[in-house]
């Protein structure tokens, strides 16, 4: 992962530890709506993928444990992780693409609700991505990958050869020579893997994204309400479909790429199917960035202008993440795909504890905070959701006071502790296991290795009828909790 030239090294607090008493009667823990759909508390754990599902991503118990324990910390919300619309294979991810999916994650919602006493609401993110492939061999992709061409014969002097030995030659050349006869795109395959893009308008099934998806979307949602899910968020965010065509580099020539208005086209359209097919008594929302961080992306103007959008559309609640971008992501290695919170813009998302001056905590609360003023300038009571490097009481009931946001997000502090709501609304905070943001569940993510934290998954190996990872070194759910528990 990218770093920041500085190094100054944060610590995560507890901060000011309230009485049962004070959370009782604190912001943090009065109940709040998303349009139709009642929280009993601010706390929200935002989506995140923990490579559970199967190969066919289908739920399993594994997928069903991961949830049970955070929803036995009582948060007013999880939203379960990014799951794709499309019947496709992808991996161990969920999936939301087919009617043979929704008893299983019915079961899912189901258990969300069970081991929560009824207290959590559950919502599921749905996601559309395009295709990326992994950094290959370079002996494969010149002699089976790489599309030869006239302009490759060209800059060869290669008319009469056969397509055998301009593979061969292009194979044998050094990198200096390859620079001058590869275009962008191919020097890009070779070195990082083929990535598709929203602008990539040769590509049939690309160009048709703006027909084909607001159905999708659509189908997607309406299979959550089956499920029994509470609601459901649109994946708007970091490097994917949806997330590209609002960025700044969407220059599409459609009347989906260009202008903001243009940008937001499609997004909109989504939203439009997807609430025709949930209803207007469905929560629905999206997740979207505040900030690209990338060189010619879209920034926090950008973000405010379709915050606003998004509101007078009708959304019931906005949460905002930043940047995990491809455009910047780190050269994978030989067999690898490219992930996209390896460079700048990934480090803006998850920040290590090794920081520059501004530090890992906090860094979207300013550009949430403009973006949910313009919402509010706007005559709209839409709630926003902000998350990033929060880790106790104190500093998230400071956001709420403050009204940077109104639902404060808790990802690597929730997976540190799923309990940590439950023991702060308690008068027990002391007791919270608080994240140290080394980022080794990212690192696990990264590799597409079952997401565990290092300060809990080496606990009790020999518990009875605990889960452990493939690796048989690691738990794969956070260790038990109760009131009272030292």
């Amino acid at each position: 992962m990218w770093k920041p030239p500085q190094r100054i090294r944060f610590h995560p607090a507890h901060g000011h530890v309230p009485t049962r008493a004070e959370a009782a009667d604190s912001r943090l823990f009065s109940p709040v709506r998303l349009g139709p759909l009642a929280l009993a508390q601010r706390t929200w754990v935002p989506a995140m993928v923990p490579w559970r599902a199967d190969e066919d991503g289908f739920v399993t118990e594994d997928v069903l444990q991961w949830y049970e324990r955070f929803a036995r910390g009582r948060p007013g919300a999880i939203v379960v992780e990014a799951t794709g619309i499309r019947d496709v294979a992808s991996g161990p991810l969920l999936r939301i693409g087919h009617d043979r999916y929704v008893a299983g994650l019915r079961e899912l919602a189901d258990t969300v609700h069970r081991a929560s006493g009824g207290h959590t609401r559950v919502l599921i993110q749905i996601i559309d991505f395009l295709s990326i492939r992994r950094r290959p061999e370079p002996d494969k992709f010149f002699r089976r990958f790489l599309r030869v061409t006239e302009r490759h014969r060209q800059l060869l002097g290669a008319a009469s050869w056969s397509e055998e030995a301009v593979r061969e030659h292009l194979a044998a050349l050094p990198a200096a020579a390859l620079a001058e006869v590869l275009d962008a795109r191919e020097r890009e395959a070779l070195q990082f893997g083929a990535r598709e893009r929203v602008t990539d308008m040769d590509l049939p099934h690309v160009r048709e994204l703006p027909r084909v998806l607001p159905g999708l979307f659509a189908a997607a949602a309406a299979r959550a309400r089956e499920a029994g899910f509470d609601g459901v968020e649109l994946h708007y965010a970091h490097a994917y479909t949806m997330a590209s065509f609002l960025s700044a580099t969407n220059c599409r020539d459609d009347g989906y790429g260009g202008s903001r208005e243009n940008r937001v086209r499609l997004p909109l359209e989504v939203y439009a199917a997807a609430r025709r097919a949930v209803g207007e008594d469905f929560a629905l929302g999206c997740r979207f960035l505040a900030d690209e961080c990338i060189d010619g992306g879209s920034g926090v103007d950008d973000a405010t202008w379709f915050g606003v959008e998004f509101a007078r559309a009708g959304m019931d609640f906005l949460s905002t993440s930043r940047g995990g971008k491809f455009d910047d992501a780190k050269q994978p290695g030989v067999g690898s795909a490219a992930y996209p919170y390896t460079g700048r813009s990934g480090y803006e998302c998850m920040p290590q504890y090794l920081s520059d001056a501004f530090g890992p905590f906090g860094r979207n609360v300013a550009a949430t905070a403009t973006i949910r003023a313009a919402i509010r300038a706007a005559g709209l009571g839409t709630p926003v959701v902000c998350t990033g490097g929060v880790h106790n009481f104190e500093m998230a009931e400071a956001m709420l006071a403050r009204g940077d946001c109104d639902i404060v997000g808790t990802a690597r502090q929730s997976l540190a502790d799923p309990d940590w709501a439950l023991k702060t609304v308690l008068g027990q905070g002391g007791q919270v296991r608080l994240c140290e943001y080394t980022n080794y569940c990212e690192g696990l993510d990264q590799k597409h290795k079952q997401v565990t934290c290092q300060l809990w998954d080496r606990l009790d190996l020999d518990e009875p009828g605990i889960r452990l990872a493939n690796d048989g070194k690691r738990r794969l759910v956070a260790p038990p909790w109760s009131p009272g528990a030292a």
